[in-house]
């Protein structure tokens, strides 16, 4: 490994969505720390969502990527634009993060073309003149490391190190009150207890039956007593809403009607989330509110890291698989590829766990 003592301007690249970035702002931090170094994010209109509230950001370049799904296509003059932009930025150092299905080479490329001297990545295949530093790919087929874990491991290739190996998110007190005026407003009572259900999903493949959805609301407002509130950006609205009419009583659909950052403190005010495998559960981790996951097994390192949770992994269909070979690799090898969703009985059963142990620890 190269010596990186004298980078002071480093570009972090992670161009994926919310939940990813989150995971990989540990190593971000330990870059921070160690290096006393300006930090570049170059990451995904996605990505973008929640790079404001991650604390050892100082700036970020947004791009969607040829290689990084997208909405739109592409076309290689904004790939030359942002090269260009890459280059005049001077940057000392490139960190590319990535989760083990995906190739670092094209971001490689990138900031090898925009001339950025020292690039550090996991690779599988020998990268030659790409990677200055190079950490060799063994996962999934030695070993699979949480995605936290993961790219703390790349930068300690570097000697970046960090002390709190927590995920940090920051909000203004003023994106909690307006959150709490806004769900007022629609009719939930502030001074009760609420659980935060996040039904919601970036891809068909985690998707949690709707009709569960219900009966589990259902439960859970008729054992527990409790308010649900049904989260999930503009584009969600419509599943959200049938989610909470379904439920009845008690349920509230707040789909589209808040910020991000409204959202994140919403979530922190919450003795508990229940979500599908998406990023919410990693806002959850970092606010330390308690979560259940229901997770369909696609990526199993991104589960809630260093916060209360229960994980209830449930198979993906057969039709929906991956055909990327690494994903099929680990769904054939590693997981269990025959379970059922979890019930709404053992979704409640869960969820009294969590806050019986909850209550315990104050």
């Amino acid at each position: 490994m190269t010596d990186w003592n004298n980078c002071k301007n480093i570009l972090c690249i992670r161009a994926d969505n919310m939940g990813d970035l989150l995971m990989s702002s540990p190593a971000i931090r330990a870059l921070k720390e160690s290096f006393h170094c300006r930090i570049t994010l170059l990451t995904s209109a996605m990505g973008n969502l929640i790079a404001p509230f991650l604390p050892d950001i100082d700036e970020v370049i947004v791009a969607d990527l040829p290689w990084v799904k997208t909405k739109e296509p592409v076309n290689e003059k904004e790939i030359s634009a942002l090269i260009q932009q890459l280059r005049e930025m001077s940057f000392d150092a490139a960190v590319i993060f990535t989760v083990y299905s995906q190739n670092p080479l094209p971001a490689a490329m990138l900031a090898y073309m925009a001339g950025i001297p020292k690039r550090l990545a996991y690779c599988r295949e020998n990268p030659y003149d790409l990677l200055t530093d190079w950490v060799v790919e063994k996962e999934p087929y030695t070993f699979i490391k949480h995605q936290v874990e993961r790219d703390l491991n790349l930068v300690k290739a570097i000697n970046a190190h960090v002390h709190d190996e927590k995920i940090r998110i920051t909000y203004a007190e003023s994106a909690r009150k307006s959150a709490l005026r806004k769900i007022g407003q629609m009719g939930v009572n502030t001074e009760e207890d609420w659980i935060i259900i996040h039904p919601g999903v970036s891809e068909t493949k985690r998707e949690y039956p709707q009709s569960s959805w219900i009966e589990t609301g259902i439960s859970l407002r008729d054992q527990l007593n409790v308010q649900l509130l049904i989260t999930g950006s503009s584009d969600e609205k419509e599943l959200c809403d049938r989610i909470q009419r379904g439920i009845g009583k008690n349920a509230f659909s707040l789909a589209g009607s808040l910020s991000i950052e409204e959202f994140i403190a919403l979530i922190r005010d919450s003795p508990l989330v229940i979500s599908v495998n998406t990023g919410t559960v990693h806002i959850a981790s970092a606010t330390k509110t308690p979560v259940i996951v229901l997770y369909a097994l696609t990526n199993p390192q991104h589960t809630p890291w260093k916060v209360r949770s229960s994980v209830l992994y449930y198979s993906v269909k057969q039709e929906l698989r991956s055909k990327n070979q690494v994903v099929s690799y680990v769904t054939e090898n590693i997981m269990d590829k025959s379970l059922e969703p979890p019930t709404p009985a053992e979704i409640v059963h869960e969820v009294e766990k969590i806050l019986k142990s909850a209550q315990h620890a104050h």
